[in-house]
């Protein structure tokens, strides 16, 4: 079998074969519905990113069919700066997020983040459509990708609204999957969710499991391969210029402090990512040139690390914030303690909504998101 002349059954196969060889799928459940669902369904226009800069694809052009089967994120929404609103996952991030969900027949599942629906169809085809319930910001979303459903074969309930609020009105939950990014779980996540049940979100680069206590608190760790979904927005309407735009207006002017600084760690690392992301939920990290920036919007705060001689390097900074402080000894225990993988971090939430991250004897609570 070639691509170019597989039929989009053989397609689906192989791909779920793939996912399987991979890791990403380990169950038959979730392998024979990646071999079924028809993805095509969902995004008959998208681009892709590519060495040379993004690619876009139509529905019957060459190429397409192929594409929408590969393991890549297909990007199927921008807003008037350019930025992506909405996008089909990379399948193997969505196999591996479904997997740890560990639904079984009966359970319930909220979906937040429906975007083109694929993602609802492989959970209605596993559990069937009267147990899946999805939301989305943006109505536009909502009713594409139920008239996708419908055409598949499909039947989950879904809305349109603000899904950091949950779906009070059809709660409790046994397991809810966030296919947006997080800065922190929502306390409506928790309460709308049965006890003992099972939570799959996306908090910077890493993917969150869950459980629910007693008294809806939380507690989990990660799974060991990074991920990061678009942000979740307040509206449909909740466009914001890139944040190297934003970089590029709050460095213009001179420095209001500097320093001499060690890097404790490379800051491009996985898990320095992963641990700034967490420890520094709207912060942005910018690689502009050999410049490093830490940028935080709301504040005008910004951070300017230009790399020196071994692990010395040159601070400058401004705003009220000293974005790397906060950073720093994050970074500094993650070295002291043997640089442990992603996966070896515990989140906790606490009933009161309070983030905890632990490693070990050593723990961060981790500021609130400050939006």
């Amino acid at each position: 079998m070639t691509t170019a002349t597989a039929t989009p059954d053989e397609l689906r196969r192989s791909l779920a074969d793939q996912l399987t060889d991979d890791g990403a799928i380990a169950s038959p459940q979730w392998h024979r519905a990646f071999a079924t669902v028809p993805r095509e369904i969902f995004v008959p226009a998208f681009t892709v990113r590519t060495p040379e800069g993004r690619r876009a694809y139509r529905d019957g052009e060459p190429g397409w069919l192929p594409t929408v089967y590969s393991d890549v994120s297909l990007l199927t929404q921008t807003d008037a700066h350019g930025t992506t609103t909405s996008s089909s996952s990379q399948p193997s991030a969505m196999a591996r997020m479904l997997e740890a969900l560990d639904v079984a027949d009966g359970h319930k599942v909220l979906e937040v983040g429906t975007g083109t629906g694929y993602n609802a169809a492989l959970l209605a085809h596993r559990l069937g459509g009267d147990r899946v319930y999805s939301i989305d910001v943006d109505p536009t979303l909502v009713s594409a990708a139920r008239a996708a459903l419908t055409r598949a074969g499909y039947s989950p309930t879904l809305t349109a609204g603000d899904g950091m609020r949950g779906w009070l009105e059809r709660a409790p939950f046994d397991r809810l999957i966030a296919t947006c990014g997080v800065h922190r779980i929502p306390d409506a996540w928790r309460t709308q969710m049965r006890r003992d049940g099972v939570m799959v979100a996306n908090l910077g680069l890493g993917i969150a499991r869950l459980t629910v206590g007693d008294d809806y608190t939380l507690v989990g760790g990660f799974l060991p391969t990074p991920a990061a979904f678009m942000t979740a927005r307040a509206t449909a309407g909740d466009d914001r210029p890139p944040a190297g735009r934003q970089a590029a207006d709050l460095v213009e002017h001179a420095a209001e402090q500097a320093r001499d600084i060690t890097l404790p760690a490379d800051l491009g690392g996985l898990v320095p990512q992963f641990l700034g992301g967490l420890a520094q939920p709207t912060v942005e990290q910018l690689l502009l040139g050999e410049h490093r920036y830490l940028v935080h919007q709301r504040s005008g705060s910004w951070a300017r690390i230009v790399p020196g001689a071994g692990a010395g390097a040159r601070l400058e900074h401004g705003g009220p914030r000293d974005l790397w402080a906060e950073l720093e000894p994050v970074l500094t225990s993650w070295v002291e303690a043997g640089q442990p993988g992603m996966e070896e971090y515990e989140l906790r939430v606490a009933a009161d909504g309070t983030h905890v991250l632990r490693c070990g004897s050593r723990t961060w609570p981790l500021r609130a998101a400050d939006l």
